[in-house]
């Protein structure tokens, strides 16, 4: 059943963790020190990379970024094993995953290219030979072609590290760049935003098969993850994220004022909030009102519309509008 919240509001969370750290210009130093250094010895690597380092988080960061500026995503990769995983059961699935993964891991070692659980995996073991205990998380990413709504499809990985007694979440695929389906090449950009990512943020677009991983002592529920509304990579660089409405999917009623309202942020100028719907709608400029910044649209013709918020005119937030 489809219903409308009319409310939306936006929070900030706590200031990215790698802010932090004394140790961040000497570990990303090192971290361009070796580009595409032999694989063949992780602890030669791991050790070149985290020795003249003192601290867990500065010794993290330098194998964390070094894998994000060396490895390229392997897109077509990634695409074929989740055509097959949807098509094949039992002992088919089972066969596939050893010999792709098998696979997976070659590619890696010789050309420097993987997927997510290559990634993960290259993070964890270099983090290991560093002392720093570190698991791969599997579960559910969450992106605009993937699990919005419906059972949801585990189709990603990341890594869990414990740095001083306390853990944190990374995802060094997601770090490493993003890319263009068109062409389907892979653009290499490195995302502050992924790395010992806040938790209560992480888990709007990664949800791990165990909970335990969210890190958060009342993790939502699957199908909360799978319906809430869309994020995107600018969500995490503004520190804002979509409280309310709960679902990305709403319902209203043709000629109905819907509201929205942004709340009050310290990160987030509102002359550079605006709303859209569609192409056609922008609200540039979003009044202050007592509790925050509040928008309302009329939707006049019935149909389905896409929503979005966007900051410095960067996308953070999408809905999709039914009007009956």
């Amino acid at each position: 059943m489809r219903k409308i919240v009319p409310i939306l509001f936006f929070v900030v969370v706590s200031i990215p963790a790698f802010a932090q750290i004394p140790e961040l210009a000497k570990a990303d130093s090192m971290a361009g020190l070796f580009p595409h250094h032999s694989l063949a010895d992780l602890k030669v690597l791991s050790n070149k990379l985290t020795g003249p380092l003192t601290t867990d988080e500065g010794k993290f960061r330098a194998i964390f970024k070094w894998v994000c500026l060396n490895i390229e995503n392997d897109f077509d990769a990634a695409d074929q094993n989740l055509k097959k995983r949807r098509t094949l059961k039992d002992e088919e699935l089972k066969q596939w995953t050893r010999e792709f993964s098998g696979r997976t891991m070659r590619i890696l070692f010789q050309q420097y290219k993987t997927v997510c659980t290559g990634y993960a995996y290259l993070v964890r073991e270099l983090a290991r030979h560093a002392g720093l205990p570190c698991e791969i998380v599997d579960g559910y990413g969450r992106n605009v072609n993937s699990n919005i709504g419906g059972q949801g499809f585990v189709n990603h990985s990341w890594n869990a590290v414990l740095l001083n007694g306390r853990w944190y979440l990374a995802d060094p695929t997601w770090a490493s760049g993003a890319v263009f389906a068109p062409t389907r090449t892979f653009i290499p950009r490195f995302e502050e935003c992924y790395f010992l990512a806040d938790p209560v943020l992480f888990v709007r677009n990664h949800y791990p098969l165990n909970t335990t991983w969210t890190l958060l002592s009342d993790p939502p529920s699957l199908e909360t993850f799978l319906n809430a509304p869309l994020i995107y990579v600018n969500a995490f660089r503004y520190n804002v994220h979509p409280v309310l409405p709960a679902t990305f999917r709403i319902t209203a009623t043709k000629g109905e004022k819907v509201s929205f309202m942004l709340g009050k942020s310290c990160v987030v100028n509102p002359a550079n909030v605006k709303f859209l719907v569609g192409n056609g709608v922008s609200h540039t400029k979003v009044p202050y009102v007592e509790s925050g910044y509040s928008v309302s649209h009329t939707f006049s013709r019935k149909g389905v519309y896409a929503v979005h918020f966007t900051v410095d005119d960067q996308y953070v937030a999408s809905y999709e509008v039914t009007i009956k």
